[in-house]
């Protein structure tokens, strides 16, 4: 009878009320469903936020085009850096559900301050006096400015942290020690980024119509509502969730790791490896690797490495590290330079919700009696994701299985064709950007609407959204398959932080042209106020050449990192609190 009732528990999990979680009344599909909807949520709000805010920055509130996109570009980088703050708080104070709950309850009032920015007269500059001449329109003063940062940063706060919760808490929500319940979690995994494209695909077409056409604090308002929404859906599981508990951060046990070699950094390892200090069990040890040689002084055990505690001895962790925790360090270690030769691909991606949208804005956009948003011209990147997603999983890994007998592409080829295809689709923007310049200058760069058909923007999308598709699933496996299972969380902040970077790196580029190529005589440059006056095609030259120079480091460091082999089976012995090798033990109080 104890037994069959010890079969409903999850060893690993409680539930609401910190007791033992029962399989019959926690976790599955249901629960993993409602924090699905409030991600959805987030991403219907920061996106639909987003996408337009670069002609909301230039129009509304009458700043230059470059400063715009850094504007955009500097949030939007914001939002995924945040996402390790998040991270930090949810694994060693907060958990993920409260870390969830905080966070959207932030980004509700974020995207609240800004519909209330966008509604008020006195929080935004009057309409330019004589409409197509920019230099006569009064730019935001401070106040308006302020209070508009005050909303772009509530919302990034609150989407850093609840972006870096879901997907873990999500995952929480399966047992992977029921086989059953493990498919299911490889299904939500699979398709969670395919379901948060939804909420994607809904802001670049139905809220930025309603921006354009309706009000912009109507559409705002709108995104603070549906985040309310997705917290009390989100609320309404709380009975219904597995928790478990937080084994601490990663953060904290990588600088555990550097400190204690630096302490020894004078110290000599000895020349049996196995005297160095390992206390982790047998079944979840890491075997030593020659790699990063001077963190193993971490382990190399000396006089005050252990606290005397009623008797027993334990390891102080800031001066004596485990063999395997010193391991984790470098496996996290060896994914730093394709972490590094992955974010330009995030700069490139930056250009289609900045520039590719200014674009857009001075472009033939309708369709028979439809005026496109130039926002929404974003829907074809967003359809290239879903389209290439159901290509590779229905054509692709199919017909790999049955070449190569692997069920598709590894995740290093898959960030291989991402960078490619970006690196391609920025060759395309450059080209029809040159076309759109030869329009301008034949009617003339004042003309607002130029006679060329938005449409010649499409393989950009295209091409970039799909090299998404490849790179974003491909990372995401990347960092997590790669990296210690005590560090999953802090491997996918990882990942997140390339598109952070790769935001950031994109306002460094764009302040950089600007400066070098603006000229004393009052030209501005390649990247003008109006792009019609700009050499954004220049700009777009400078992205491929990059990307192409990126590809090249990528593949070494690829190769390096194929090359990156586990030493084979050097047994590590237990080292006991008095400093004495015990074989296969681990001595515990």
């Amino acid at each position: 009878m104890e037994e069959g009732k010890m079969s409903w528990q999850v060893s690993d999990a409680v539930d609401y009320k910190g007791l033992p979680a029962d399989r019959s009344k926690t976790g599955g599909w249901l629960p993993a469903s409602l924090i699905l909807g409030i991600e959805i949520c987030e991403r219907l709000s920061t996106m639909g936020i987003a996408v337009n805010l670069v002609t909301y920055l230039t129009r509304t509130m009458h700043l230059p085009s470059s400063t715009s996109a850094n504007i955009v570009t500097d949030f939007m980088g914001t939002c995924f850096l945040l996402c390790l703050l998040g991270g930090f708080l949810a694994d060693s104070f907060l958990g993920r559900y409260k870390t969830i709950l905080i966070f959207a309850i932030i980004q509700t009032l974020g995207t609240g301050v800004l519909a209330l920015s966008a509604a008020l007269p006195q929080l935004k500059p009057p309409p330019c006096v004589t409409s197509g001449a920019r230099h006569n329109c009064q730019v935001a003063n401070g106040l308006q400015m302020g209070f508009l940062y005050l909303a772009l940063y509530l919302i990034a706060l609150g989407t850093g942290g609840l972006k870096s919760s879901c997907s873990g808490f999500g995952t929480d929500q399966f047992d992977e020690k029921d086989e059953r319940e493990k498919a299911q979690m490889a299904f939500f995994f699979n398709r969670f980024f395919f379901f948060i494209s939804i909420g994607t695909l809904m802001a670049v077409t139905v809220l930025v119509y309603i921006q354009d056409e309706v009000g912009r604090s109507w559409a705002y308002g709108i995104c603070s509502v549906s985040m309310f929404l997705g917290i009390l859906l989100f609320l309404y599981g709380t009975r219904m969730y597995r928790y478990k508990k937080s084994a601490g951060s990663p953060i904290v046990h990588i600088f555990q790791v550097i400190a204690s070699a630096i302490r020894k950094r004078k110290m000599s390892p000895p020349f049996n490896l196995a005297l160095l200090y390992e206390d982790s069990p047998e079944t979840s040890r890491i075997n030593h690797t020659d790699q990063f040689r001077c963190l193993d002084k971490a382990a190399i055990v000396s006089d005050g490495d252990f606290d005397k505690n009623n008797g027993c001895s334990a390891p102080n962790p800031w001066k004596l590290c485990s063999v395997t925790r010193i391991e984790e360090v470098k496996m996290m270690l060896r994914l730093l330079p394709i972490w590094a030769t992955t974010i330009i691909f995030w700069t490139t991606y930056a250009q289609m919700i900045t520039f590719s949208v200014e674009q857009a804005a001075a472009m033939e956009r309708t369709f028979g009696h439809f005026q496109i948003p130039a926002g929404s011209l974003t829907v074809f990147f967003v359809a290239a994701i879903m389209i290439t997603l159901a290509v590779y999983d229905r054509l692709i890994m199919p017909f790999w299985k049955k070449w190569k007998g692997q069920p598709g592409f590894s995740n290093l080829q898959r960030m291989a064709i991402g960078l490619v295809l970006s690196t391609i689709g920025m060759a395309a923007a450059a080209l029809s950007e040159r076309k759109r310049l030869a329009v301008a200058g034949e009617v003339g760069r004042t003309t607002s609407t130029l006679p060329i058909s938005v449409f010649m923007l499409i393989p950009q999308f295209f091409l970039v959204g799909s090299g998404e598709a490849f790179i974003y699933t491909g990372q995401l496996d990347f960092f997590i398959t790669q990296s210690p299972k005590g560090m999953k969380t802090m491997s996918t902040g990882l990942f997140l932080t390339t598109l952070s970077l790769g935001f950031f790196v994109s306002s460094f580029l764009v302040s950089v042209v600007k400066r070098v190529t603006a000229s004393k005589a009052g030209s501005q440059g390649w990247l003008a106020d109006n792009i019609n006056y700009g050499r954004l095609d220049l700009f777009y030259g400078l992205l491929t050449l990059l990307g192409v120079i990126n590809f090249v480091a990528y593949i070494v460091c690829a190769r390096w990192f194929n090359k990156s082999k586990e030493k084979p089976g050097l047994q590590m012995e237990a080292i006991n609190g008095n400093g004495e090798i015990v074989n296969n033990a681990v001595e515990k109080c």
